[in-house]
C-alpha cells in the first residue's frame, strides 16, 4: 500500500492534535507546580524589593534563562550563517 493510499497515515491535523495533548499535559504539570509552591519569598533585584510566591519567582527566573539562551543561540546562528560562502541574502 502506498503512503498516499493509507487512510491512517499521519497528517498535519494529527500532529497538531498530539501537540495540543502534550501542551495540555505540560500545562497541568505547571499548574500543580504553582499550586504546591505558593509560599511567599522576598526578592531583591537592582534595588527593587518585593514579596512574591515562590512558583512565580522560579517561573520568572526560568523565563529569563530561556530568553538569554534564545538570544545567545540566535546570535551564534547569525554568525555561522554569515560565514557560509555563496549564501544569498533575502
Amino acid at each position: 500500500m502506498t503512503p498516499a493510499a493509507d487512510p491512517l497515515r499521519r497528517s498535519r491535523t494529527s500532529a497538531l492534535w498530539i501537540g495540543v495533548i502534550v501542551f495540555a499535559v505540560v500545562l497541568v504539570l505547571l499548574l500543580v507546580f504553582v499550586l504546591q509552591n505558593t509560599q511567599p519569598v522576598r526578592i531583591s533585584y537592582l534595588g527593587a524589593t518585593g514579596d512574591i510566591p515562590l512558583a512565580v519567582a522560579m517561573l520568572l527566573a526560568t523565563a529569563a534563562g530561556i530568553l538569554l539562551t534564545a538570544v545567545a543561540g540566535s546570535l551564534r546562528i547569525r554568525q555561522l550563517r554569515r560565514r557560509v560562502p555563496g549564501r544569498r541574502k533575502h
